[in-house]
C-alpha cells in the first residue's frame, strides 16, 4: 500500500533509532481460498527472509494470475522498508513499537492484467500493538469513502498516479485478527479521462474469506 505520513512523521522520527526489517510480494480473481506458491526470489532476498508461518493463511482471488513484477513470500522489517515503504522512517518506528515479528506479502493480476490484488500480513507482539500498528499505517493515507466492510477499515478512491500519468482506482481494506494486521488492496489504472472504478465487490468478498480463514 502506498503511504504518505504527514502528522505521524514527527513522532516517528523521534521514536526510532534501530530496527531490522521487512519486505516481499505476490497476488490473484474472485473469492476462492488459495495458498500462494512462493515464486523464486533473488538469492539475497532468500537469505534475508526466513521461512514463513503465514504463507498457508493467505487467501487469493480465483482466476487471477502470477504477478511477474512481484514475488510472493515472507518479509522482514528491513526488506519491507527497502522495497515497499513510502516513508521508511515512519514505518520503521511503527514496526519497532509494534514489536514486529514477521510479515508476508502476495500479489496477483487479473486475467486481463488491468487489476493488481495485493495482500500483506504484519504480525505484531500483542493484539493491542497490532491495533496500534493498523491505525498507524491507515492514518498515513488520505481516504475518501468507506464502503462498509464489517469489522474493518475500508476505502475506495480514484487518484492520479504521477509515475504512470494515469488515473488509478483503489479499493483498500485493513483489519486485525489477534496479533495479525491484514491489508488488502485492489488497484486498477486507466488513461486520464477514463473512469476506473474501485473494485469494492471483489475486496469485500476476499476480506470475508480472509477473515474466515484466520479465525
Amino acid at each position: 500500500m502506498k503511504r504518505t505520513a504527514p502528522a505521524v512523521a514527527a513522532v516517528a522520527t523521534a521514536l526510532l533509532l534501530g530496527v531490522t526489517g521487512c519486505g516481499q510480494d505476490a497476488g490473484a480473481s474472485t473469492g476462492t481460498l488459495q495458498t500462494p506458491s512462493a515464486t523464486k526470489a533473488p538469492a539475497a532476498a532468500q537469505n534475508e527472509a526466513p521461512k514463513s508461518t503465514l504463507a498457508g493463511l493467505v487467501v487469493l482471488p480465483r482466476g487471477y494470475v502470477a504477478d511477474p513484477r512481484h514475488s510472493a513470500g515472507p518479509f522482514t522489517a528491513s526488506t519491507y522498508l527497502r522495497n515497499w515503504s513510502a516513508d521508511p522512517a515512519v514505518d520503521r518506528a511503527l514496526l519497532l513499537n509494534a514489536g514486529f515479528v514477521e510479515g508476508y506479502r502476495a500479489s496477483r493480476l487479473s486475467p486481463d492484467k488491468k487489476k493488481r490484488f495485493t495482500v500483506q500480513f504484519f504480525k505484531a507482539a500483542t493484539p493491542a500493538k497490532a491495533k496500534t500498528l493498523q491505525q498507524g499505517f491507515w492514518n498515513q493515507e488520505t481516504h475518501e469513502r468507506d464502503f462498509g466492510v464489517p469489522n474493518a477499515l475500508s476505502d475506495a478512491r480514484v487518484e492520479y498516479d504521477g509515475g504512470s500519468g494515469q488515473s488509478e482506482a483503489v479499493a483498500a481494506v485493513s483489519f486485525v485478527v489477534g496479533t495479525l494486521v491484514v491489508e488488502l488492496t485492489v488497484r486498477q489504472t486507466g488513461a486520464l479521462g477514463t473512469d476506473p472504478r474501485p473494485d469494492t465487490a471483489l475486496l469485500t468478498t476476499l476480506t470475508a474469506q480472509q477473515h474466515t480463514r484466520l479465525t
